[in-house]
């Protein structure tokens, strides 16, 4: 059994041409970076930016923003390179199946089925936190037992976003992205708003101290393995919250803040002209928002300190002004989020659908999660699971739990995407490149670097749950894709047809 087989390069553009798994191009590069912004601006922005403010970093968040947006532009240059040469459905798997060979390939496509999946999830679990504020008070305010899996019993908001969502991306994509259009220009708004408005509110004490001063964790068991980073478990650091370790935490987990710019690639096969538009969408995207988040994080700091932040609070930004007697101001923040997060929902769910359809088409999945719809040109079957599994995932999953496994998940993808660049430069230099990475080696090498000491400073409890996942994954490769991918059944003699 060799796991190690590759898929070429010219082999995977040509399977896109398969009259039963052809997906419509309809993309461009507005669409794409409209794309990118309004899947990156979401749970990030609306909801971490009190959370790790209040409980790792301070002010300092903003320095938090900044390392995980550097992060992340060390990976986009090598997604972007990759995406303008290998412009198929997949993403990272469709890469690391180009470089590294079919059981990699495997991996990374499992980990972006925990990504997507979860971070949809995530995003569901904010909207619905976002339209408790915007009801609390009026005669459909939503009871706790049904609105919270922390208070109450299930998340009904959550499930109801979830499966919308999954309607409108069976109905096209072409449709997916006017109604992301519309919405992106609400979310920028509502930036602008807390921005223009919050300036007004903002006290220069409150960045004083700028990096407060490291101390223990307040939470019990702190200190045991499930809790802490991996970094310090490992070599014995006592944990701590603020300073410059908190900063490095908050990075870590703010990360989760920039997941989407990579769902821009898995739609390369979607758009029109892809080797010159992907890479559009991928960096300007990227670009935008990097700055956005460090301007909001600096606002909402300013405007209250961080020590009166709520750490739980599931609407940070609308609760700022609610702290300064600007409580419309406030309803508005939470409205345009409410109406933000659903296109979130919608972008990362989308983004798995096309991972998996994929992988269905190289025969790793069942062939019938390849099935287009004859009319609207979608992967519908996969869409449905994707949709019911992100429904009841996030109507049962606390927020903060599923918002670190997305960022370890995105991290490793990032990682075997930098390192998959550099020898597909090397093993096929003679592809054409629509656009390359500037000093590749060192770009790639700065990016694994970075991204691998984000991910451990992660918790415990994370690895443990990712490498779990990981683990199934591996059994259900080898209990499956191993011998009925196309590839393995070319090896044993018999023909391959793409998605069967």
């Amino acid at each position: 059994m060799n796991v190690l087989r590759t898929k070429s390069v010219e082999r995977s553009i040509a399977d896109t041409e398969e009259p039963e798994h052809r997906l419509k191009k309809n993309l461009t590069a507005l669409d794409l970076t409209v794309f990118g912004v309004g899947v990156i601006i979401g749970a990030g922005i609306f909801v971490y930016t009190g959370q790790v403010a209040a409980s790792n970093a301070g002010p300092a968040i903003a320095i938090s923003f900044a390392i995980a947006g550097l992060a992340c532009a060390l990976a986009a240059l090598c997604y972007a390179e990759f995406a303008s040469t290998v412009p198929v459905a997949g993403s990272a798997y469709t890469f690391s199946y180009a470089t590294f060979g079919e059981l990699v390939a495997w991996i990374i496509g499992w980990d972006l089925a925990l990504e997507f999946t979860v971070g949809a999830a995530a995003l569901s679990v904010g909207f619905s936190g976002y339209l408790q504020s915007v009801l609390a008070g009026t005669p459909f305010a939503i009871p706790d037992q049904i609105a919270s899996v922390e208070t109450g019993v299930v998340n009904l908001p959550a499930i109801v976003i979830s499966l919308l969502v999954m309607l409108v991306l069976i109905g096209g994509v072409k449709l997916s992205s006017r109604i992301n259009q519309v919405v992106v220009a609400i979310k920028l708004a509502v930036v602008a708003i807390v921005i223009v408005m919050g300036i007004g509110y903002v006290k220069l004490s409150n960045y004083t101290p700028f990096i407060p001063e490291s101390k223990p964790p307040a939470s019990e068991g702190g200190g045991d393995f499930w809790s802490s980073t991996l970094i310090s478990s490992i070599f014995g650091l006592e944990p701590a919250v603020y300073g410059v370790a908190g900063v490095v935490a908050g990075a870590s987990i703010v990360f989760f803040a920039f997941i989407g710019f990579d769902v821009v690639a898995t739609t390369a096969e979607e758009t029109k002209n892809p080797q010159r538009n992907v890479p559009i969408g991928i960096l300007s995207s990227l670009a935008i928002v990097t700055g956005l988040y460090i301007a909001v994080s600096l606002i909402v700091t300013g405007m209250q300190s961080y020590d009166d932040i709520d750490p739980t609070d599931a609407a940070p930004l609308a609760t700022a002004f609610n702290a300064v007697g600007q409580d419309w101001i406030g309803d508005v923040i939470a409205i345009g989020a409410c109406i933000g997060l659903t296109v979130v929902v919608m972008i990362l769910m989308m983004g798995q659908t096309r991972v998996a359809f994929a992988m269905a088409r190289d025969g790793l999945l069942p062939p019938v999660l390849s099935k287009v719809h004859p009319t609207y040109g979608t992967p519908y079957v996969i869409t449905v699971i994707a949709g019911v599994g992100v429904a009841i995932m996030s109507g049962f999953v606390p927020f903060a739990t599923l918002g670190h496994l997305v960022s370890i998940g995105t991290l490793f993808a990032f990682v075997l995407v930098s390192i998959g660049v550099v020898v597909l430069r090397r093993t096929r230099p003679d592809l054409p490149r629509a656009f390359r990475a500037p000093a590749v080696t060192l770009v790639a090498t700065l990016s694994v670097l970075l991204c691998g000491y984000l991910m451990l400073n992660l918790t415990g409890e994370t690895w443990v749950r990712f490498g779990v996942w990981m683990l199934i994954g591996v059994v259900v490769y080898f209990a499956y894709g191993a011998r009925r991918s196309n590839l393995a059944r070319e090896e044993a003699g018999e023909k391959a047809v793409p998605g069967r």
